[in-house]
Parts: structure tokens; C-alpha cells; sequence
């Protein structure tokens, strides 16, 4: 366990936060307009999944702030 602060926990929160917002708006603007016209209970498991797949690569990346390996 690390007993002093660390820079990668501050820059891991801001990347997050970075790449969330580049994630979102990338589906909104080039996704959202493809789904317009489908149903909306078409639409709902598609920003389910979406809404769920930015987690798969979230438990390295907290890894990596914690202890500066990916793995």
C-alpha cells in the first residue's frame, strides 16, 4: 500500500473524466444521429450497452493509478 500522495491519482481522474467526455460526445455526435429514427425500445439496450462498455478497460486503469502497473 502507498503511504504518500502519488500524480497519477489527480492526471487518472482528469484523463477519465478527458476521455468519458470524448466518449460521449463521439457517440452523441455520429452514433445518436444513425438511432434517430429507430424505436425507442430499439434505442435503449443499445445506450445500455454503450453506457456500460467505457467499464471493460476501468479496472487496469485504476490498477495503474493505484500502483503505476497496468496489470
Amino acid at each position: 500500500m502507498r503511504r504518500e500522495p502519488t500524480w497519477r491519482i489527480p492526471a487518472g481522474v482528469l484523463a477519465l473524466v478527458v476521455v468519458l467526455l470524448v466518449y460521449g460526445m463521439a457517440i452523441a455526435r455520429f452514433l445518436a444521429p444513425l438511432m434517430a429514427g429507430w424505436p425507442t425500445l430499439l434505442q435503449l439496450p443499445v445506450y445500455i450497452v454503450l453506457g456500460l462498455v467505457w467499464l471493460l478497460p476501468l479496472r487496469r486503469f485504476l490498477i495503474w493509478m493505484e500502483t503505476g502497473r497496468w496489470g
